[in-house]
């Protein structure tokens, strides 16, 4: 890790542990209590403590109100452990070239797994103190059909939570299980507010809760379904910071700064941005006071971050992970990801975005540069790279489609789709390397299978497209396909260098679109 020291373990255990007792009361956005919780959040990783907590301790810095969070982890019980023994209290460490700052929000009422307290979860949703259900549970949590883009009632654990004779285990189960004893007890609004990057996530996630519903026997559905049209919002968002997995560097930075030991702090760039619709139904926090942005129009900001951030950044990662860079710093750091990187931004994601008028293009374009270069923050390509089959479907068709069909072939984001195959399936005699294989996917065994089946990589890559892997718009454009195994080729007989060259090559070859 580039710029933080390495963990003094001997020093760090002879620390006095945070708490509410030992941490600095002049650290930043740290309360002495905060007792009244009104939002539960699922997905108690390090994106929401850095991200959704921090905003909220901004909020009652500057007024109080009934805003404290219950935390719910879904299955480890490391975080929620370590919070319970830490008297809810954990650092926020920004990390930048020039140093670091900490910071403790303290926010937190309580923390639960939701795999050992499900009836606990259901039971926190249906309180009437709670306004707020919010979640970041990863695109991978919201157990829809990457084909289709619906709810997948063929999923396990979907099945088993329309059955309703075990308490709900899946993320979608249990806020429509929460919502179902809400109504039946008091039916005070509420609002389901989704924090992940999924295009339009409030609208995505009230879909899906609806599909479920609808899923319901006769007698269930009819008692919800009319109330989340009364009673139940759904705000589109857009959240924005990078967050890379916590080390013991990080706690050693903490012990430097705050002279107590941390067990579960968690890093993050100086940078952050949230942009949220104005639609909830039980009051907020005043998150503006963090410096979100609420606006009518999420979408131009969401699409904005979805593809010249997200979509951009997986290029890096995996490009990044198959030369060997075990870090997003690393990885932009040759010169050939970051000109793939720059013409994958430039060629073909920013012609298929409608940019906000108050967002300065050039800077903004500076800025993600600056930030995937924060070699003092060293995100880590695996996990940058880790669910590609839920993140590229939200980010790659539609703009690959918008070029295919004006007539020009998007030579980066095919270099995309055939880098994240090599990291996840890759070719017989090929070795992606330890940061690929480190990738978590649910598709990887999936597509190992297919590639094994496959005679060819072409019949691969098509087996992959037409299978609706990245929806069903691309397999109605073979050439595309045709390019995607072109590049695998390239990647696994000559390296990544040599395909992001034929990439670049053939880009400067290709006519204008079709206007």
């Amino acid at each position: 890790m580039t710029g933080l020291p390495q963990t003094d373990q001997p020093r760090l255990s002879s620390l006095p542990r945070l708490n509410s007792r030992t941490v600095p009361q002049r650290s930043p956005l740290h309360r002495r209590t905060v007792t009244e919780t009104g939002i539960v959040h699922l997905g108690l990783g390090n994106f929401h403590r850095a991200h959704q907590a921090v905003y909220t301790a901004a909020a009652l810095d500057h007024a109080d109100g009934p805003w404290g969070i219950l935390g719910v982890a879904s299955r480890s019980t490391a975080v929620a452990d370590a919070l319970r023994a830490q008297d809810h209290r954990y650092s926020v460490v920004e990390i930048s070239p020039d140093g670091a700052r900490v910071a403790v929000p303290a926010v937190h009422t309580g923390a639960l797994v939701a795999a050992h307290h499900p009836d606990a979860v259901v039971d926190a949703i249906a309180a009437p103190g709670t306004r707020i259900v919010s979640l970041t549970v990863t695109e991978h949590g919201y157990t829809f059909s990457p084909r289709t883009g619906h709810l997948d009632l063929d999923h396990d654990g979907v099945r088993a939570d329309l059955r309703g004779n075990a308490p709900p285990r899946t993320t979608i189960g249990q806020v429509v299980r929460g919502l179902q004893r809400r109504l039946r007890d008091h039916a005070t609004p509420v609002t389901v507010l989704s924090c992940d990057n999924l295009a339009g996530n409030g609208t995505q996630t009230a879909r899906l809760v609806r599909e479920f519903t609808e899923a319901l026997p006769r007698a269930e559905r009819d008692e919800l379904v009319d109330w989340l049209d009364e009673g139940v919002a759904f705000p589109n968002t857009m959240v924005d910071r990078i967050v890379p997995a916590t080390t013991d560097a990080y706690r050693t930075t903490v012990a430097d700064h705050l002279r107590v030991r941390d067990e579960v702090p968690v890093a993050a760039e100086p940078f952050t941005m949230w942009v949220l619709q104005d639609r909830f139904a039980a009051g907020r926090p005043g998150w503006e006071h963090g410096g979100a942005l609420f606006t009518d129009d999420v979408e131009p900001y969401e699409l904005l971050k979805l593809r010249l951030l997200n979509g951009t950044h997986s290029l890096i990662a995996y490009l990044g992970a198959l030369d060997g860079r075990a870090t997003i710093p690393d990885a932009i750091g040759r010169p050939f990801v970051a000109e793939a990187a720059h013409r994958v931004l430039h060629g073909d994601y920013l012609p298929s975005l409608t940019v906000p008028d108050d967002i300065d293009l050039d800077a903004y374009v500076a800025q993600l540069f600056d930030r995937w270069a924060n070699s003092a923050l060293g995100h880590r390509t695996q996990q940058v790279g880790s669910d590609g089959s839920v993140k590229l479907r939200q980010r790659v068709p539609d703009p690959a489609l918008g070029q295919l069909r004006g007539g020009r072939m998007p030579h980066h984001l095919a270099l995309t789709v055939a880098a994240y195959l090599c990291c996840m399936a890759p070719p017989s005699g090929f070795e992606p390397g330890p940061h690929a294989a480190a990738m978590a996917d649910p598709a990887r065994g999936r597509l190992r299978e297919t590639a094994e089946r496959s005679t060819s990589v072409r019949d691969f890559v098509a087996a992959v497209i037409d299978g609706g892997l990245l929806g069903d718009g691309l397999a109605e454009h073979p050439a595309f396909t045709e390019r995607v195994a072109e590049l695998i080729s390239v990647l696994a007989r000559h390296g990544t260098s040599a395909a992001a060259g034929a990439a670049a090559e053939a880009a400067d070859s290709e006519p204008l679109p079709v206007a």
